[in-house]
C-alpha cells in the first residue's frame, strides 16, 4: 500500500502511523493511506507567513504569471499519466478525468495571462481615484494588497486537481502564500500533481504546501490576516464557520457549499428548436459527468407542465445510453461514487426525495458495475425522479443527492413561477435558463437572479459553442448566495480580492498618481 506524503518546510513529510485509507471506489481495494501525524502546524504556518509572503511579495504580478504559467504547463506535461493515476484513486471516466485536470492546467493558465497582462507592479488599483475636497488637489484613491498571511484551502474530493489549482491561482497571483489540503479520499492525485509542481523547482521556499491527511490544530492557530477557503458540505462549512478562532480573529472565510442547481426550459421552445436539443443534452451531460459529483451538476429540471411527458421520454432515452461500471473497461461511460459514505448518502437520499417524487428512471440503489466484481464497487445508476406534487414539495428544493440525480418538476410556464421555485432551495452556485424569449429571461432575471451566484442562459443564438453550465470559467464568478455557501471564487480579477486588502489612500493627487498613476 503507498503511503501518501505531505510537503511542508520545504521538504516531504512521511507520517509514521495513523494512516487512513484510501479505496478503489471501482474495486473496494485499499490502495493509499494518509496522514500528517507529526506535522507542526505552527511551524509550517510560520514558514508561510515568513518565507512564503517574502517571495511572492517581491515579485510582480508578472512574474507571479510567469510561476503559474510554469505550473501549468509543467501539469500538463504529465497529462497522461494523471489520467491513469484518476482511474484507480477516483474511478472517473478518462473523459471526466480530463475535465479535471485541464480545469487546473487551463485556469492556472489563465491567471498566468492576467498576470502578464498586469504587468510589473505589486499594487493593484480599484477604481477611479474621486476628489475629496474642493479641487482634485486632496484626492482619494483605492488599491489592494496582499494580506500577509497564508491561503488555507480545503477542498472537496471531486475535483483532486482543478479544485487545488483554481484556489491557488487566485492566492498567488494576488501574493499570498498557499496551504492547500485535498480530501483524503481522492488525495492520490492531488499528491501527484504537487510532486510534479515541487519537482519543477518552480515554488519559491513556503509559497506553496501540501498538507495529505487531518488539518490538526492548523485551523485553530489561524490569525486576522489569514484566509481560509472550503469546498465542501453544508454542514462542514458550517462547522468551519462557527469555529471560535475564525470567529474571534475575525480571519476571512470563503465557502462553497451544497447546491440545488436548476436547469429551466422556457415556455417558448419546442422540439423543432435547438436550444430545446441543448436542454436535453445538457441536462443529462449534467446529471451524470463526474458520476454527478460536481457541484454545479443539474438536480432540478423545471419544465412547463404541457411539456413534461415529452421531457421525461426524452431525458430517459438520453440516460438510457449510460453505461456504469469500471472505467478501465472500454464500454463504460460513468463510473462509481467516491467512496462508501457517498453511496450510502445517495441511496438514502433518493428514499428521501421519494416521499414527493416517483422514481422514473433508476433504481435509487446500488446497481453492479460493468467490468467489475458483482457486488463490489461504489456503483450508482443514473436516476430521474418526477414531482408528484410541484406545490407540494418540500425536500426536493432541500434535499441534495451528491451522484446521478435529479427531479423532474412541473411549472405554469410563467417565468415569475420558475423564479420562486429556483428560488426554494435558498440559494445555488448555478441555474441554467433555455429559452430565446427575451421578456421572459429579463422577468426570470429580475425575479431570481439574486438566488443564484450565475445564470446560464442556453439558446439559439449560443448554442453551437455552449461548453454545458456545469463549467466552472475562470472568467467568471464561481459562488452562490445563502446554501451556496455566500462566497465568491473566480471571476478573472474579482478572485484576487479574497486575498488582498482594500486600502483608502487619501492624499495629494500628484502625490498618488506618481506612486500609483498608471
Amino acid at each position: 500500500m503507498k503511503r501518501l506524503k505531505s510537503h511542508v518546510l520545504g521538504n516531504w513529510h512521511l507520517a509514521d502511523g495513523a494512516f487512513a485509507d484510501i479505496v478503489d471506489p471501482c474495486s473496494e481495494e485499499v490502495v493509499a493511506g494518509a496522514s500528517t501525524a507529526g506535522i507542526d502546524f505552527e511551524a509550517v504556518l510560520s514558514f508561510a507567513r515568513e518565507q512564503g509572503s517574502s517571495a511572492l511579495g517581491a515579485m510582480t504580478f508578472a512574474q507571479r504569471g510567469e510561476l503559474l504559467m510554469g505550473l501549468s504547463k509543467a501539469l500538463h506535461a504529465h497529462r497522461d499519466e494523471l489520467i491513469e493515476l484518476s482511474l484507480v484513486n477516483t474511478g472517473a471516466t478518462r473523459k471526466d478525468a480530463k475535465f479535471d485536470l485541464d480545469g487546473a492546467s487551463g485556469t492556472l493558465a489563465f491567471y498566468a495571462y492576467l498576470g502578464k497582462e498586469l504587468g510589473d507592479k505589486r499594487t493593484l488599483i480599484d477604481g477611479d481615484g474621486v476628489a475629496l475636497g474642493r479641487s482634485a488637489k486632496f484626492w482619494g484613491q483605492h488599491v489592494l494588497r496582499p494580506l500577509s498571511g497564508v491561503a488555507v484551502h480545503i477542498n472537496a474530493f471531486n475535483f483532486p486537481a482543478w479544485g487545488f489549482a483554481e484556489k491557488a491561482a487566485c492566492a498567488l497571483l494576488a501574493g499570498m502564500p498557499v496551504i492547500t489540503k485535498p480530501a483524503t479520499s481522492s488525495a492520490m492525485v492531488t499528491e501527484r500533481c504537487v510532486e510534479i509542481l515541487v519537482d519543477s523547482g518552480l515554488l519559491p521556499d513556503g509559497a506553496f504546501q501540501f498538507v495529505c491527511g487531518s488539518t490538526g490544530d492548523l485551523l485553530s492557530r489561524l490569525g486576522s490576516q489569514d484566509v481560509l477557503a472550503f469546498t465542501g458540505s453544508a454542514d462542514t462549512a458550517l462547522k468551519l464557520r462557527s469555529g471560535e478562532n475564525l470567529l474571534a480573529t475575525n480571519a476571512r472565510v470563503n465557502l462553497e457549499a451544497d447546491s440545488l442547481n436548476a436547469a429551466v426550459l422556457g415556455p417558448d421552445l419546442d422540439s423543432d428548436s435547438e436550444a430545446w436539443d441543448l436542454f436535453v443534452r445538457e441536462v443529462v451531460r449534467e446529471m451524470t459527468q463526474k458520476s454527478g459529483q460536481k457541484c454545479t451538476a443539474v438536480r432540478r429540471i423545471f419544465v412547463p407542465e404541457a411539456r413534461l411527458d415529452e421531457i421525461q421520454e426524452l431525458l430517459i432515452e438520453g440516460l438510457s445510453s449510460v453505461v456504469v461500471g469500471d472505467p478501465r473497461d472500454g464500454s463504460v461511460n460513468m463510473g462509481p461514487l467516491a467512496n462508501t459514505r457517498q453511496l450510502d448518502d445517495a441511496v438514502a437520499g433518493v428514499a428521501k426525495l421519494s416521499a414527493e417524487a416517483d422514481i422514473v428512471f433508476g433504481t435509487g440503489a446500488r446497481v453492479d458495475g460493468t467490468g467489475a466484481e458483482p457486488k463490489r464497487g461504489y456503483y450508482f445508476g443514473p436516476t430521474l425522479l418526477r414531482a408528484k406534487s410541484a406545490d407540494a414539495a418540500d425536500e426536493i428544493h432541500r434535499h441534495e443527492v451528491f451522484g446521478p440525480c435529479a427531479t423532474l418538476v412541473p411549472y405554469d410556464g410563467e417565468a415569475k413561477t420558475a423564479a420562486s421555485l429556483v428560488a426554494r432551495a435558498n440559494g445555488t452556485l448555478v441555474t441554467s435558463l433555455y429559452s430565446n424569449d427575451l421578456e421572459f429571461i429579463e422577468r426570470f432575471v429580475a425575479a431570481g437572479g439574486c438566488y443564484t451566484g450565475r445564470i446560464y442562459l442556453g439558446s439559439e443564438k449560443m448554442a453551437a459553442q455552449a461548453p454545458g453550465s456545469g463549467l466552472a470559467l475562470p472568467q467568471s464568478q464561481h459562488g452562490g448566495p445563502g446554501r451556496a455557501g455566500g462566497g465568491a471564487e473566480l471571476g478573472g480579477l474579482d478572485g484576487l480580492r479574497l486575498y488582498m486588502q482594500r486600502v483608502a489612500l487619501q492624499g495629494s493627487r500628484q502625490m498618488i498618481d506618481r506612486l500609483y498613476g498608471e
